[in-house]
């Protein structure tokens, strides 16, 4: 059993476990127990009952925040002519094609997300084995792949989350710092939490939504009303 340092254990004892907090209630908690030396993010997840096995069930897509997550993201885009110079227009950190997949595959990986126009998927296809495993190759269902990229980019820049269901059921996102005021987070939780819900598989019958628990970087994981 994992041991916790003497401020987790503080921390826990101001938390009721049994308890099922509203957002606005375990946002205030997570604030008055945090204890960690940097502004903290603030994280959710969500124990979804789907079988990610099954196509219509696998959880996947982006969503902005109104308030943003606190991390400014570095993009790069994959586009040639015309979307390439939008994209750099559009505060792309780096555009390229040819050059940019050679890049990659020497080991450049100085990234966040990755964009990419529909014609350059043949040759982004090349750098699955790199992107895939870290969850950085761009797909459409995450608005990744896309010919309008300069709205791709500002997406990404003004707080875009993506999200996927891993293959136990659950969702991880980050929904804020620490340091945004109350009502910011609990409105990015709200924007986030209605997108999780709007995505129930059609053919899943009975419960969908588990549990959702909300968190901060070292503090205790809190159970919220979804």
């Amino acid at each position: 059993m994992a041991k916790h340092g003497k401020k987790y254990t503080e921390a826990l004892k101001q938390v009721d476990k049994n308890a099922t907090y509203t957002a606005e209630e375990a946002v205030e908690l997570l604030k008055k127990v945090d204890f960690a030396n940097f502004d903290a993010t603030v994280e959710v997840a969500y124990n979804l009952d789907v079988d990610p096995k099954q196509a219509d069930q696998q959880i996947r897509g982006a969503v902005v925040l109104p308030n943003g997550t606190g991390k400014t993201q570095k993009v790069i885009v994959f586009a040639e002519g015309q979307q390439a110079k939008d994209a750099e227009a559009a505060g792309a950190d780096v555009v390229g094609s040819d050059d940019l997949v050679e890049k990659i595959q020497d080991g450049w990986l100085d990234f966040d997300v990755a964009v990419a126009t529909p014609p350059m998927m043949a040759k982004v296809g090349r750098l699955g084995r790199v992107l895939g495993p870290k969850g950085l190759m761009p797909n459409p269902k995450t608005g990744t792949v896309t010919m309008d990229v300069t709205k791709a980019v500002n997406d990404i820049k003004a707080g875009q989350v993506t999200y996927r269901v891993d293959s136990n059921g659950l969702i991880h996102a980050p929904i804020g710092k620490i340091s945004f005021d109350t009502a910011k987070i609990v409105e990015n939780f709200n924007t986030f939490n209605e997108t999780i819900l709007k995505a129930r598989p059609a053919s899943l019958k009975g419960a969908y939504v588990v549990s959702v628990n909300m968190t901060s970087t070292f503090g205790p994981g809190l159970k919220v009303n979804a």
